[in-house]
């Protein structure tokens, strides 16, 4: 879903787990499917660790622990392995997630969810290691991320951190705006471009 982004403050879902792989955020099964429909692959992000095979909930899986909610969620190293698909970018932002903060994404998936209005915030370990710590201790704890200044925080503590993100992608997101909307932004400067050489 298309959304201009600046500062999301909110409460966190963590998901201390390294190397969470595309097939394990959305299972190869559900690529087959004829939508792209956000609902359908949210309600089956993470599929096989939310539900058993009778399709009831798992009680012990953090998407459906009440303690636990918000658009941002914080994943283990290594986010976003294995297979290139981008259906794993539309469950997350399907589900709702509008950040995901990892200390380090597949290249792949992180221009993935850049690509589906989800910001990949990359942080050092000491950072991820914190926020997984206060949220232990306080689930209803909030970061603040501010894509402007490019900073996160940890408002249980007040620490924070710089991250990077391609200056492209940074002025899309805060605009709103897909690749293609870019380039219809850029209609007039095109034009007056090629009417200019020629």
């Amino acid at each position: 879903m298309k959304q201009k982004f600046d500062i999301i403050e909110s409460t966190c879902v963590p998901l201390p787990l390294e190397n969470v792989d595309t097939d394990q955020i959305i299972p190869a099964r559900f690529l087959k499917a004829v939508t792209r429909d956000e609902k359908f692959f949210g309600d089956n992000l993470f599929r096989d660790w939310r539900y058993d095979s009778e399709g009831n909930l798992k009680k012990e899986f953090v998407l459906n622990n009440p303690l636990y909610g918000g658009v941002i969620l914080v994943a283990g190293r290594n986010f976003g392995s294995g297979s290139s698909r981008e259906h794993a970018a539309w469950a997350i932002a399907g589900y709702g997630f509008r950040v995901v903060i990892s200390s380090f994404f597949a290249d792949i998936h992180k221009n993935n969810e850049l690509n589906n209005f989800v910001l990949p915030v990359e942080v050092s370990e000491d950072f991820l290691k914190e926020l997984f710590s206060s949220i232990e201790k306080d689930p209803a704890m909030k970061v603040k991320v501010d894509l402007q200044n490019e900073t996160v925080t940890n408002l249980a503590t007040g620490s924070s951190e710089h991250f990077k993100i391609n200056a492209y992608k940074k002025y899309c997101l805060l605009n709103g705006l897909d690749d293609i909307d870019y380039l219809l932004s850029k209609k007039d400067d095109i034009e007056k471009y090629e009417n200019d050489k020629n």
